[in-house]
């Protein structure tokens, strides 16, 4: 019996070849007869199927290589082959678990390895068969990711060269986007001259289709063509309608998405300084390639911009001491100072980033927007070397004040390091590649950060849980905010979403709710769960890269959770392939960017290699990696559990509204730092069934519950306050701003005066009757009744719909009025903390991170420390529903970690 043959094929939708030479159709003995690529877009997720069906023409078996490229971004979430009407499917493991059946493949000289090849936006899986005499193998390979507005559009990228002409070649699109599709366009070298005779294209409304289906003939012949068929690119842009500011709300099974991406605000103008590596290593193209973008970066800027040019070596030298306004003088000076730029010495990253902080710091602009960008070539020689010192000075030394974009220049760079650095204050970090449009890439980095237009911009979502991150220190235009949650039970009726951010020195705000109808054809959406997923992986991963020790393997743990539920392929997971028996599994990894591949050479083949397969197995096996850099998310996001202690039907809750069902209810997740009480004259039903027992008996006088945020958990906390007493809700020392309140005299009511103090002489004093503020010139007094908008250099009120909006300095505060059971009392809920530290009171308490303590009796484990509790209920006030929530109930000095006497006071 003859020997098995073993031959390459490249299949790539994004197709690449395989290192072998492919030999003609005519002496070809194997033929890819189909290829397809299907591509899916529904809310800007993209999932994409690769099948590529291929026959053995032989009468021997041979072994066929499966070998495609898939963008960077994405994960791959599915691989089957199935080869005489059986199907083989890939496994998602634990990475540690698919290594170490690599290793001992590898240990046993079989063909297992990794390979990896990074380029900027593709990266590589590969696979390969032993595929029997006169049989056929279909590959079929799933991948998805959420497309990414840049310059005001979405690119989805199909790259082909699959080694030959195929006779039944398809590539095939749609895009569904509910708010409309704006435009839609093809570009890349597929799509020029006799080839784009083959591409149909149809946009109606919020659909559209993209069809490629050239002939057999036209593959071969086209400008990019061979006699290995097609060789190129096909890019989809497209961009959809924005009807309001608020953008995109979007609704499917229990899950939402929200894109925001408003355009029309004006530009923040920028405080920008430029951090240019010139040591040693950036001698040469690198430096010639700096001073051509950074000549072009200067010209683009606006005349409101300022900025600074900080260039260093084991020294650091500025071109002005101070930032300067961006006219046609200060520019052709920067300008002639960038040309005379050249290479010499060390690298002092440290001292370098510390000197453009301090300028940034001493250069403060009203109503301006500040940031810096680093470019560097290599790791820090001189000065400070420590990395986790560097880490910790950038850091303290920028305070969430601005972001710090690091991007850098060649493969040599050590990457994870000013990744980290970048993304530990607030912005991201790029690698910069060192071909010859590397001036190209650094002025397209620019455009996409030139145009801020919004700052410190939260979102909230009442009735959503489990959300991704909800805080960006900026929005830039033509980039595009995305935020997506669930909402338990899916109660849409009550969710609510707002967007507060500041424009320039004015705040705005947007809400919106979900439609209530939506056609059949909207609300089938899917996709929405698993781009929940997607990108709560994502935000996990960059945040991942940010801690140490169990805060570190607790966001793995959570990532890994997920990436294992959703099968993707990430660097926390790998995915295992299995093949006919007797043939070796081989698994996918997912490295990070960066990180040096294991070469073919590296991997013992075994004896059983020889002629045509030895080239082949020189790949043996698919491989990807990975290069990603973004905001950091919400911390602690878990999936939907049941609660130990809950019989009967699953409990879901919604933030702001409760949908009960049986007789628990849970409350999943808070948005705001909120506060709320048990209100004692609600009906029983209104409240949880107790799993565990509470020592409460009905001559203990009238207490206050009052709610606490948890981290990440289903359930907050609550705890209990004494009626009567006067509290410190918020001290804010660096800011000169307090708060007390005096709770009133009856179980069902809460607050009957509130008092902000803001420096020495602005006071503003609320009760049940009306608003006075006081400024030491004027006394100004509002009834409950009117819209009112009061503002001055410092504060501003705004009164609407029974609720004070309070904006003093950086926080945020809604004091709203009620009526309940005949009493009429106030509720404040804090919108926004404010920044810095040293902030004390009842209200100044960030969500609380605890874990469930298995045991006889219920124990929450809160800073190390064990403290009993049992599940009780409480009326959230922080919403206009009052939604009666479960809660864990534990005594005040362990939710807030202190005495009661810690949070009172003598007088308001």
């Amino acid at each position: 019996m003859m020997k098995g043959a073993s031959v390459g094929v490249g299949l790539l939708g994004l197709l690449l070849a395989c290192v072998t030479t492919a030999p003609t159709d005519k002496n070809r003995d194997w033929d890819i007869y189909s290829f397809h690529i299907n591509s899916t877009v529904t809310s800007r997720y993209a999932t994409t199927i690769i099948t590529s069906r291929v026959a053995n023409r032989i009468d021997q078996s041979q072994e066929i290589e499966f070998h495609v490229k898939i963008p960077k971004n994405a994960f791959i979430s599915k691989f089957k082959m199935t080869i005489e009407g059986q199907t083989y499917d890939g496994v998602v493991k634990q990475k540690e678990e698919a290594q170490q059946q690599y290793t001992q493949a590898v240990s046993r000289g079989q063909s297992a390895g990794i390979v990896s090849s990074v380029g900027r936006t593709l990266e590589e899986f590969k696979t390969s068969v032993t595929v029997a005499a006169l049989s056929k193998v279909t590959f079929e390979l799933t991948y998805e990711e959420l497309l990414k507005r840049r310059m005001g559009k979405y690119e989805l990228l199909i790259h082909a060269r699959p080694m030959q002409p195929v006779a039944d070649f398809k590539i095939d699109v749609y895009i569904n986007e509910r708010p409309g599709i704006h435009f839609l366009e093809i570009t890349g070298g597929l799509s020029t001259k006799a080839l784009a005779n083959a591409i149909t294209k149809t946009h109606a409304s919020s659909e559209a289709w993209v069809h490629f289906y050239p002939s057999k003939e036209l593959q071969s012949q086209c400008e990019s063509c061979g006699e290995q068929g097609l060789n190129g690119d096909l890019v989809i842009t497209y961009d959809v309608h924005r009807k309001t500011s608020m953008g995109d709300l979007n609704e499917s099974e229990g899950y939402f998405v929200h894109h925001f991406a408003p355009s029309d605000l004006p530009r923040i103008p920028k405080n920008l300084v430029f951090i240019i590596d010139r040591s040693g290593s950036m001698r040469g193209r690198k430096m010639e390639q700096t001073r051509e973008a950074l000549l072009k970066i200067l010209g683009d800027l606006a005349e409101d911009d300022h900025f600074g040019l900080i260039t260093f070596d084991s020294s650091v030298s500025t071109w002005r001491k101070e930032l300067l306004p961006a006219n046609q003088d200060n520019l052709e000076a920067a300008k002639s100072f960038a040309r005379n730029i050249h290479e010499r010495g060390a690298t002092d990253i440290n001292a370098a980033v510390l000197e453009g902080t301090a300028m940034l710091n001493r250069h403060p602009q009203e109503g301006s927007f500040s940031l810096l960008i680093l470019l560097t070539d290599g790791d820090p020689t001189t000065g400070e070397t420590n990395l986790k010192k560097i880490h910790k000075n950038i850091k303290e030394a920028i305070g969430k004040k601005f972001p710090l974009y690091c991007l850098g220049f060649g493969m040599d760079v050590n990457f994870d390091f000013l990744e980290k650095m970048a993304l530990e204050n607030s912005g991201v970090g790029r690698r910069i590649y060192t071909d010859s449009d590397a001036a190209l890439q650094l002025q397209g980095f620019y455009e996409e950060v030139a145009t801020p237009l919004l700052t410190d911009v939260q979102m909230i979502y009442l009735g959503g849980a489990n959300l991704t991150q909800t805080n960006f220190s900026q929005y830039y235009n033509g980039s595009e905010i995305v935020v997506a949650g669930q909402i338990p039970d899916n109660n849409i009726e009550m969710f609510t979403a707002e967007v507060i951010a500041i424009s320039k020195s004015n705040r705005v705000m947007y809400s919106d709710t979900l439609p209530k109808e939506e056609p059949i054809e909207a609300r089938s959406d899917s996709h929405i769960q698993r781009l929940w997923a997607y990108l709560t992986v994502k935000q996990l991963l960059d945040k991942e890269v940010q801690l140490s020790g169990k805060e570190k393997e607790k966001v793995k743990k959570e990532a890994l959770d997920l990436c294992m539920k959703y099968s993707f392929v990430t660097p926390f997971t790998s995915m295992v392939v299995t093949k006919p028996q007797g043939e070796d599994s081989q698994v996918a990894h997912k490295p990070k960017e960066g990180e040096k591949p294991i070469r073919s050479s590296q991997v013992v083949s075994g004896s059983r290699l020889q002629g045509l397969k030895d080239q082949v197995n020189s790949h043996p096996v698919m491989a990807v990696q990975d290069a990603y850099a973004g905001p950091s998310p919400k911390q602690g996001l878990r999936e939907n559990a049941p609660q130990r202690g809950e019989r009967g039907k699953g409990i879901m809750s919604r933030v702001g509204s409760m949908r009960r069902t049986n007789d628990h209810a849970v409350q999943k997740s808070f948005p705001d730092f909120a506060m709320a009480f048990l209100d004692f004259n609600d009906p029983p039903r209104a409240h949880a069934t107790k799993t565990t027992m509470r020592t409460t008996t009905t001559t203990v006088s009238p207490l206050r519950r009052f709610l606490l945020p948890a981290e990440g958990q289903a359930l907050p906390l609550c705890y209990d306050i004494p009626v009567a007493l006067s509290l410190r809700l918020l001290l804010d020392p660096n800011n000169e701003l307090s708060m007390n309140g005096q709770l009133g005299q009856s179980a069902s009511a809460g607050y009957r005066k509130i008092v902000i103090h803001y420096r020495s002489d602005q006071h503003i004093e609320l009760d049940t009757t009306g608003i006075t503020f006081n400024d030491e010139q004027n006394t100004t007094y509002f009834s409950w009744s009117p819209k009112i908008n009061h503002k001055t250099d410092s504060v501003s009120l705004i009164l609407r719909d029974k609720e004070m909006d309070v904006n003093i300095a950086s926080t945020r505060v809604v004091i709203m009025l009620y009526k309940r059971n005949g009493i009429t009392f106030l509720w404040p809920v804090l919108r926004q903390r404010p920044t810095g530290d040293n902030i004390i009171g009842i209200m100044a308490h960030p969500p609380v991170a605890y874990e469930e303590v298995q045991g006889i009796t219920m124990k929450l484990k809160i800073q190390d420390k064990e403290v009993d509790v049992s599940r009780d209920s409480a009326v959230d006030l922080s919403v206009r529903s009052t939604p009666t929530v479960a809660c864990w109930l534990m005594p005040l000095q362990s939710a807030l970690q202190g005495e009661l006497a810690d949070f009172t006071v003598t007088q308001l």
